[in-house]
């Protein structure tokens, strides 16, 4: 046991004095390393300052030689720009030198000149002191021969000016009728002919069929007990579509057959169609009259757009407002003296378009006053006032052109036309009312316009009688010839067809012919 003891301890201090000489070996070995690399560290240091040194030195001697070069381009630069503006400076200095000698032999100019104006000048003034002087002569003349002219004609100065200013007179209204005559004759010839150039060209390009419209409808019927079917108990039925529609219904003797009464065409137009679709439906009583008619205001309504489009296409007139459309499609349903308005505004835009072509002014604005300048007469059921005024505020409303808005104006000569736009509308709206079977008129403002014609050619001094021949178209004068002579029958006629333009209203134009005739009668016994 002791023995194991023993070896145990040995072995503990073997193990002992080798840690401790592992240990200091360990320690001087590491030691060792470390100057080994200290070692080497200093030398890596010096070599890397002697490499910096270097680079340092051969940056400061690259930048020496960068800032030579730089300097040397800087010189060389300087020299060039120098000399540039030297070279400029010559430049100017030279023409400066070439101004001042033009500005020398300016002013030598302008000094001639100036001398020679001065002499002008003072033979002038000398020539208006001679020219006054002999002014004063001539007035000194003139007065002393006034003097002797008042004592040999024994008139005073004012007396003689009354004298020769009547005598002036009467042979000036000698000349001014002669004058005014020959211009006149001139004038129409050359205008007359271009005029029936233009008019004929536009009413043979504008070929249209008149046919004039009448109030009242008929309705046929497939049987005459239809009749009482429309009647019905009592008479409701047509109470409900007279009612309905604000149209008379005449029922008499005529055979398969009833007649719509009503100046407004749009209600009997409504009635017209509600009629025949009850009539094709069988079924006739208050409720389906009124769906009858309702049906019939729509499609009223339809055409009503369907026209005011077609006008539109037919015319080439664009841009439009909707609601303008709409109202002249409602003038498919007007008339004038039975002449139909739609078909009417049609026809005048189209020989507004002609006529404006060959006159050389805009068509497209022509053919669209033309077709809007009766639009006033699609409210005149609905608003007061002349359709005129109504057409222009329309055209207002809708901001139509101050050219379009005056020929729909001055179409009538509410205003006095200032275009030639308004002007051709006035013409292409005479051609349209005055083509044959256009227009009717009753006999009562037929007679009213011949007497008020008669009227005016009546009321000047020296007319002995008046005669309205061809419908109103011609009006003949017979003149007293003591009191109107050859020249002034010239004065009195246009005065005459002045007066007709201004107070009356007529299709188309009159003609103011004058005679004067003079009878010497003797006997021979």
């Amino acid at each position: 046991m002791e023995t194991i003891v023993a070896v145990i301890l040995i072995i503990v201090a073997l193990a002992a004095g080798l840690a401790i000489g592992y240990s200091a070996a360990y320690k001087k070995g590491v030691e060792a390393g470390v100057e080994k690399r200290r070692q080497e560290a200093e030398a890596i240091t010096g070599s890397a300052e002697e490499k910096a040194k270097r680079i340092i030195e051969d940056a400061e001697k690259d930048a020496d030689n960068k800032k030579k070069s730089a300097l040397i381009e800087a010189k060389d630069e300087i020299h060039k720009l120098r000399a540039e503006a030297d070279k400029e400076i010559k430049d100017r200095r030279s023409e400066l030198s070439r101004q001042e000698r033009r500005m020398q032999q300016k002013e030598e100019n302008l000094d001639k000149k100036n001398d020679n104006l001065e002499k002008k000048d003072e033979i002038l003034s000398n020539k208006i002191k001679s020219a006054d002087e002999k002014l004063k002569e001539a007035e000194a003349i003139k007065k002393s021969e006034m003097d002797v002219l008042e004592r040999i004609s024994e008139f005073t100065r004012e007396q003689a000016k009354e004298y020769i200013i009547s005598k002036l007179e009467d042979d000036l209204v000698h000349e001014k009728a002669v004058k005014i005559a020959s211009y006149e004759q001139q004038l129409k010839d050359e205008c007359s002919e271009k005029a029936r150039s233009y008019i004929s060209l536009a009413i043979a390009k504008v070929a249209a069929d008149q046919v004039s419209e009448a109030a009242v409808s008929v309705v046929p019927l497939p049987n005459d007990e239809m009749k009482g079917r429309i009647i019905g108990r009592e008479g409701r039925n047509i109470r409900t579509l007279e009612t309905l529609t604000g149209v008379d219904l005449i029922i008499d003797d005529t055979p398969e057959a009833i007649t719509l009464s009503c100046f407004d065409q749009i209600r009997r137009e409504v009635a017209r169609i509600a009629l025949e679709k009850l009539i094709a439906d069988g079924r006739i009583h208050p409720t389906r009259i009124e769906e009858m008619v309702d049906k019939a205001r729509r499609e009223v309504e339809y055409r009503i757009k369907q026209e005011g489009e077609r006008a539109v296409i037919e015319t080439n007139v664009h841009g439009l407002n909707h609601e303008l459309i709409k109202l002249l499609g409602r003038l498919k349903f007007r008339t004038s003296y039975r002449q139909n308005v739609l078909d009417h505004s049609i026809e005048v835009a189209k020989l507004c378009g002609v006529l404006a072509s060959e006159l050389g002014v805009d068509a497209n604005v022509a053919r669209r006053a033309g077709l809007l300048h009766d639009i006033g007469k699609a409210l005149t059921s609905e608003i007061e006032g002349s359709h005129v005024q109504i057409g222009v505020d329309v055209c207002k409303k809708y901001n139509e052109s101050p050219v379009v808005i005056h020929a729909v104006e001055a179409h009538h000569n509410d205003v006095e036309p200032r275009t030639v736009i308004a002007c051709i509308v006035q013409a292409a709206d005479a051609i349209s009312a005055a083509r044959p079977a256009a227009r009717s008129e009753n006999y009562e403002s037929y007679i009213k316009r011949l007497q008020k014609l008669e009227e005016i050619c009546n009321s000047y001094d020296g007319v002995e009688k008046c005669f309205a021949v061809q419908a109103g178209r011609e009006v003949r004068i017979m003149v007293v010839p003591e009191v109107i002579n050859d020249e002034k029958m010239v004065l009195v006629a246009r005065q005459i067809a002045q007066q007709i333009e201004t107070e009356m209203d007529y299709p188309g134009q009159i003609k103011v012919n004058l005679i004067r005739e003079s009878r010497v009668t003797d006997y021979a016994k």
